[in-house]
């Protein structure tokens, strides 16, 4: 089970307090999303923006902001490329999503990869079990653009190889939306690696609506190919996908059969996603396992996106039952309950 972002739901996300709290919950890994600073420091953020979880708007004049594509669309933000190390340092984080906890805002740093690593192998040799890291490479395109094909993930591969060896063995997987990052880590490391498979959102009938900017990886947008996310999970997808990777990583609903019909079913009079009917698998996970690659699925939250489910620990478990080899969850504690409780 991996802390999605640390425990995200309780504190403010990609903090070491947030990691801190996943690994006392009793997560397996912890979860750092990675952009890079102007000097070209890894630090753990979502995005390369940081307005949303960051006090960066009262630390820094709007004349900071800058105008950048981010996978095609123009965005106009606070980047982390702008800001030195020492300046990321003077933030502090705040919660990002709505209707959760405010009460840590304005606490916590925005760590570095160095200070991740050190507080994974810290916990590891306190608790007496291994924690493992899961290091996401945020928009390989875009820090490309910025800083050189590559320069990113030869930055993270060194990291790695430092801390942990170039082994299979190690405790750490690699995760990209993008692919050809993916295809030239898988010639310079063994560290395992994860396909992360996107979509925009889910159709009545349970297919999976592909609008852009997730609709294909970037770098197929850049290149030309046709190939959207769902197409990597195609027999000849992921056959594909096996070439360079050891592990899929798709959004949940691309796992479970739900159809929206309208009919209520959780008990609170609202029509909504925990309200579709499950149907089963989609045979993602059975095609996945039979060319040996392992599915890690994302993301359960206690207060969120339960698709066709009411409670969220059922919800975990329904996807434990059909062969899921991991899974991202905001609410390590439940996870662990959910998990705990089939055994």
């Amino acid at each position: 089970m991996v802390g999605h972002r640390g425990a995200s739901g309780e504190r403010p996300e990609h903090t070491l307090a947030a990691y801190q709290l996943a690994i006392e919950q009793g997560a397996n890994y912890i979860e750092p999303d990675l952009v890079l600073t102007q000097d070209g420091v890894m630090v753990a953020r979502h995005e390369p923006m940081l307005d949303d979880t960051t006090d960066v708007a009262v630390k820094f004049p709007a004349t900071r902001k800058t105008t950048r594509p981010v996978d095609g669309v123009p965005t106009t933000a606070y980047f982390a490329s702008d800001f030195t190390l020492a300046e990321l340092k003077t933030l502090r984080a705040k919660q990002s999503r709505a209707g959760r906890s405010t009460a840590y805002d304005g606490q916590f740093a925005i760590p570095t990869l160095d200070e991740v690593i050190a507080l994974a192998k810290d916990q590891s040799a306190k608790t007496g079990r291994t924690i493992g890291i899961y290091p996401e490479v945020k928009h390989s395109t875009y820090h490309a653009g910025l800083f050189g094909a590559y320069v990113f993930e030869d930055k993270l591969v060194t990291a790695l190889h430092g801390a942990y060896g170039n082994s299979t063995k190690a405790p750490v997987f690699i995760q990209s939306f993008e692919v050809a990052n993916l295809q030239y880590l898988n010639k310079k490391t063994d560290i395992r690696l994860v396909q992360l498979i996107d979509a925009d959102d889910v159709k009545d009938d349970g297919s999976m609506s592909l609008v852009a900017p997730y609709r294909q990886p970037y770098d197929f947008v850049q290149s030309g190919d046709p190939r959207l996310f769902s197409d990597l999970l195609t027999p000849s997808g992921l056959d594909f996908v096996k070439t360079y990777a050891d592990a899929i990583g798709p959004w949940k609903p691309y796992l479970v059969k739900t159809v929206a019909d309208k009919v209520e079913r959780t008990g609170d009079t609202t029509l909504n996603a925990s309200d579709r009917r499950v149907d089963g698998s989609t045979g993602v996970i059975e095609a996945a396992h039979a060319r040996g690659l392992l599915v890690h699925t994302w993301t359960f939250r206690n207060d969120a996106g339960l698709y066709g489910f009411k409670d969220p620990k059922a919800e975990m478990q329904y996807y434990v039952k059909l062969g899921i080899d991991g899974f991202f969850t905001d609410f390590p504690a439940t996870g662990v309950a959910a998990v705990n409780e089939l055994r």
